[in-house]
């Protein structure tokens, strides 16, 4: 019965909008009944127990998860594959939230009541990365921001607190990994959607920014990015960044680092849990994003639910949504599955706090992230970031960082020219 109970208590709440939820959704040809929800396969570890609670509750109206690949890049080819056929296979859609803009300007999703959703109570710069041109296409359920990870014992024994500049990651790095032989850090450096936000997060902590908020202009000032560029750039060819960590994405990095081989490690939150039973368990801790002259910024990140415009159950999906984004199921995204939840007042629970003891910290790095720009061509802009970046970190260095910036802002402002 405890089990069911909140479950139970979702469903009353739920009641009272059915019938708003039912004349929306008929209005576009959408109806009720067994539905699927898709994410990629890098945020389901934990799902299938609360999508067997909804279940539960609605067996007329049972999700089916359907994983895409772990990749970001890839995980979006596959739903754009599909949305371009006017598919119906996929109904509700797990949507990291830089796609928004894109997905809403293709027509592959539909915008949202904002008044059947709770967003005044949700985190403010989680709810921007919902909204297109003053609409509501998808509903925040996770959010993200990067955090770096680090070896306290390591740290402690070389008389070092965390470090809040580049200087002092480098200096720290550089001494962890002469007198323990281990990496100093490492990030994801692989060319993919994962270099594009370490990259931006250069620029961001060095003061810079690549695109104008709206996607409209290239506003990345050349020294901060040049900057930005070097402190990433310098790490290689000094040795405290290893080589190999230019395969790394989020899987990779977060392997080396609870396998004792980084001292410090640039990630996101989810990568906690795994750490603490792993080989540094009691032996790290967690800080804000280094930046030029103090704390840095990070890209935010996350996930938000969004309704595929070709669906044929989309009342049960939007109602799914609802239910899935709701508070009792956000506790459970972060206790069961240490993803950010997108709930303001779950970052400030005394009892999750104690048993997350990151969570004031990483409250404080999603309030001061920067989404990434809101640009319908957001796929060509992150390639060709990756694509610059990887070239400038990967030896023998011949390119001058210079030259680099110099032509990713040709490159970019040809993408922005032919929106």
């Amino acid at each position: 019965m405890r089990r069911l109970l909140p479950v139970a208590l979702a469903v009353l709440v739920t009641a009272g909008c059915s019938a708003a939820v039912a004349q929306k959704t008929e209005r576009s040809g959408g109806g009720s009944g067994p539905f699927t929800f898709v994410t990629g396969r890098d945020t389901t570890g934990y799902l299938q127990p609360l999508l067997d609670r909804w279940n539960e509750a609605h067996p007329g109206e049972r999700v089916t998860l359907l994983e895409l690949p772990e990749a970001a890049d890839e995980q979006r080819a596959q739903m754009v594959a599909n949305l371009q056929a006017k598919s119906d296979r996929y109904d509700v859609l797990g949507l990291d939230v830089v796609w928004t803009a894109e997905f809403a300007d293709a027509g592959w999703i539909l915008p949202l009541e904002r008044g059947m959703f709770p967003l005044d109570r949700f985190l403010p710069p989680v709810v921007d990365t919902a909204i297109y041109q003053d609409k509501l296409w998808a509903v925040p359920y996770t959010s993200n921001a990067g955090l770096l990870y680090y070896r306290k014992d390591l740290l402690a024994k070389q008389g070092f607190k965390p470090p809040k500049t580049w200087a002092e990651l480098r200096e720290q790095a550089r001494a962890l990994h002469d007198k323990y032989g281990i990496g100093g850090y490492a990030g994801q450096f692989l060319a993919y959607e994962g270099l594009t936000v370490n990259f931006a997060e250069a620029v961001q902590s060095a003061g810079g920014q690549i695109l104008s908020q709206d996607g409209t202009q290239v506003t990345m000032d050349a020294a901060k990015a040049k900057t930005g560029l070097d402190f990433l750039a310098g790490g290689f060819r000094e040795g405290w960044i290893p080589r190999e960590s230019l395969s790394f994405k989020e899987e990779e990095s977060r392997l080396a680092f609870q396998e004792g081989r980084l001292a410090f490690a640039r990630n996101w939150p989810h990568a906690y849990g795994p750490a603490t039973t792993s080989a540094v368990a009691d032996k790290f801790g967690v800080t804000r994003l280094p930046g030029l002259n103090g704390p840095g910024s990070s890209s935010l990140g996350g996930v938000n639910l969004a309704l595929s415009a070709y669906s044929k159950r989309q009342k049960s999906a939007v109602e799914f949504i609802r239910y899935f984004t709701g508070l009792e199921n956000q506790r459970r995204v972060l206790a069961d599955g240490s993803f950010p939840p997108v709930w303001a007042e779950l970052y400030d629970d005394p009892g999750l706090i104690k048993r997350f003891p990151y969570l004031p910290v990483l409250k404080q790095s999603i309030l001061s992230a920067r989404p990434r720009p809101a640009s319908a061509n957001y796929n060509q802009v992150s390639l060709v970031i990756a694509s610059a970046v990887s070239n400038a970190l990967t030896p023998p260095f011949k390119e001058a960082g210079d030259d680099v910036v110099a032509s990713m802002r040709g490159q970019l402002n040809e993408i922005i020219r032919a929106q």
